[in-house]
């Protein structure tokens, strides 16, 4: 089994194209998850992107997908360390990075940009690594 931590933007991607996740893999990811899930599709209802239906029916896809959502003390101390070591003022994506580093084999995210910064600190994957079939 391999465990992937998955962010915000692959998990809307994964409800949006109705993409199955291999059997064998497991996905994970921090607790903001859910914030951030709701505040994205809520925004891209407000600017008119997606109807409102659907963007509710993605929020129900992405509830029912199983991801154990985690988010402990040891985590966000992790977290904050690596945002001081990366020179990041935000820590949301730190708490992605900690926890593929605490529990999980690799990151997924759709950011390149974030991907290249985390050269030798976490293996990353792509969205396809998760795809059934």
């Amino acid at each position: 089994m391999t465990r992937f931590v998955v962010d915000c933007g692959v998990v809307l991607r994964l409800a949006a194209e109705e993409i199955a996740v291999r059997g064998d893999h497991e996905l994970l990811a921090p607790t903001l998850l859910r914030s951030q899930t709701l505040s994205a599709l809520h925004e891209a209802v407000h600017r008119g992107e997606v109807p409102p239906d659907v963007a509710l029916d993605r929020l129900s896809r992405i509830g029912a997908m199983p991801i154990p959502l985690l988010g402990d003390a040891v985590l966000r101390r992790r977290a904050w360390k690596l945002a001081e070591q990366l020179g990041w003022a935000a820590t949301y994506d730190a708490e992605y990075v900690a926890l593929t580093l605490l529990q999980a084999d690799a990151f997924v995210t759709l950011d390149a940009d974030l991907a290249r910064s985390l050269e030798g600190i976490v293996a990353t994957a792509t969205i396809e690594a998760l795809r059934a079939g």
